[in-house]
């Protein structure tokens, strides 16, 4: 059957290719003939004609294959029948013979018009059914939708051979230069398929019965998908604005609940006659560390919605780091034998926010002490060069920002973890000799609302202190990272680069080197 397969393509060789092959076929049969008269009767040869005429009826059509039936009796008749030479039949079975050949033209070429129809009809069918797929593929996919639409209406009109297409998620009403189909679910406009004014017949009748259709179905399951996806971000956000209210309602009811009932008992001591001057003082004391207490945790709550609004802007500065660390320290109200300072000579200034750096270091710096266990916490800064001949990664100003790192990625909401500056940079360690911190914690005491163990003091922080602190330093294009053995205390590690141009966020990839406590 294939190898008669070229007879029933779906479109016809050309006309003149048709005549040529027409007429080729006919001298060959009329000159087989010639050698066959020794082994047959001349009438029964005419059969051969019959071939002529199937294979030109099939291939070319009706009107070629009746001109061949018609030329191949006139070819058999002049040259084989008597009288030959002359057109002349006087048996009546040679005109049976003519009319068996038109028949045969006619039935052999209406069949291949049939077979040729069907071919292509299944054609059409199996082009539409991939289009359908494809389109299925790309209007599912996940992807947003309006982006996904030119994609689509661009392979529909490739595959339907027209010179342009578009889908339209509204009501668009043709005119004399395009076409429109609306897309409907029922009574609902869902959008409208627009294609050239010049689009063929059988173009646009294949449009309207089969593919608008499909059309619709897609883009009203598209559609659908897009509203749940929709309704699913916002229930997650709903969910995770959910649990940061809780677990700030948990800080809040603890947190400010403690410093609070400690002021108003220790007011309403206060009034009592039967205290002592040196009880009275203490009593100021407790009032005044307290609602020291109590401001830096609102300062705090402040900083992180700041810090999640994507609001915590710096305001860039040439910023002494000493300056900085002991104006924390004063903050903090801290006794001389709580910390101990090593601070080089002459440290260079940094471009950062002044506020923010500062607020950073009290909130590391309350944290260590909380966890010092009553020794005193080491705070060593000094200014790091990087040397000729070593092979550093790219430093914070060169190296590329990853796409989306702000405020919120630096709380570690969004997960996001700088790689380490190198280059010219100042290096604060904070150094306490509480219980340390495991390994699996190490970065989870940078999350928000999280609590590492239990401090020596026994009090439990808000969980926010670090989370801020490290959201602080990424927004200023610094980092902060924490190097711990579990037993031998933790060393909080600021890292500020050394750059006459604003810092940037660093990009993901590598992880700091241990430092000697």
């Amino acid at each position: 059957m294939r190898l008669f397969g070229f007879l029933l393509t779906s479109e016809p060789p050309s006309r003149r290719v048709g005549l040529l092959v027409a007429a080729s076929l006919v001298a060959l049969c009329t000159l087989l003939i010639y050698p066959l008269k020794q082994a047959a009767p001349v009438v029964s040869l005419g059969v051969l004609y019959m071939l002529a005429v199937l294979v030109v009826s099939t291939s070319w059509g009706l009107w070629l294959g009746v001109a061949t039936a018609v030329a191949s009796a006139l070819a058999f008749n002049y040259f084989h029948l008597p009288p030959v030479g002359r057109f002349t039949i006087r048996d009546p079975d040679n005109w049976v013979a003519l009319i068996t050949f038109v028949v045969a033209a006619v039935l052999a070429s209406s069949v291949a018009e049939v077979t040729r129809s069907r071919g292509r009809e299944a054609a059409d069918r199996r082009q539409e059914a991939d289009l359908a797929a494809e389109m299925a593929r790309l209007l599912l996919r996940g992807g947003r939708l309006a982006e996904d639409l030119p994609t689509a209406a661009a392979r529909l009109s490739q595959v339907l051979g027209l010179s342009s297409a578009a889908i339209e998620l509204e009501a668009v009403a043709g005119d004399e230069r395009r076409i429109a189909f609306p897309l409907r679910e029922g009574p609902r406009r869902l959008g409208t398929l627009i294609v050239p004014a010049d689009t063929p017949e059988t173009v646009l009748r294949r449009l309207q019965e089969r593919i608008v259709p499909a059309l619709e179905g897609l883009l009203s399951a598209s559609l659908e998908r897009e509203s749940l996806l929709t309704d699913v971000v916002e229930t997650a956000a709903l969910r995770r604005a959910d649990v940061v209210k809780t677990a700030l309602l948990r800080a809040v009811s603890h947190d400010l609940r403690s410093p609070l009932t400690a002021i108003a008992t220790a007011g309403e001591a206060l009034d009592s006659l039967s205290l002592t001057e040196a009880e009275r003082k203490e009593m100021v004391v407790i009032v005044r560390e307290e609602a020291r207490r109590l401001s830096r945790l609102v300062d705090n709550l402040l900083d992180l919605s700041r810090l999640e609004a994507g609001a915590a802007e710096p305001r860039f500065a040439w910023t002494s780091v000493d300056e900085v660390i002991r104006s924390a320290l004063d903050d903090l109200a801290a006794k001389p034998e709580e910390f101990s300072l090593s601070i080089d000579r002459d440290l260079p200034l940094v471009r950062a926010d002044p506020t923010q750096l500062e607020r950073a270091f009290v909130n590391v710096l309350e944290n260590a002490r909380r966890h010092s266990g009553g020794h005193p916490v080491s705070v060593r800064a000094r200014a790091v060069h990087s040397l000729v001949g070593e092979h550093p990664t790219p430093s914070v100003a060169s190296a590329e920002q990853r796409p989306g790192t702000g405020p919120a990625e630096a709380l570690g909401l969004l997960e996001a973890r700088p790689g380490r500056p190198v280059g010219d940079r100042i290096v604060v360690r904070v150094v306490d000799r509480g219980p340390g911190i495991p390994p699996a914690q190490l970065e989870r005491v940078f999350e928000p609302f999280y609590r590492a163990g239990t401090p020596q003091g026994g009090h439990r922080g808000s969980g926010l202190g670090l989370a801020i602190a490290r959201g602080f330093m990424q927004a200023s294009g610094g980092r902060l990272y924490v190097e711990s053995l579990p037993g031998q205390g933790a060393t909080f590690v600021f890292e500020m680069p050394l750059s006459p141009s604003e810092p940037v966020a660093v990009s993901e990839g590598n992880e700091p080197t241990s430092s000697e406590a």
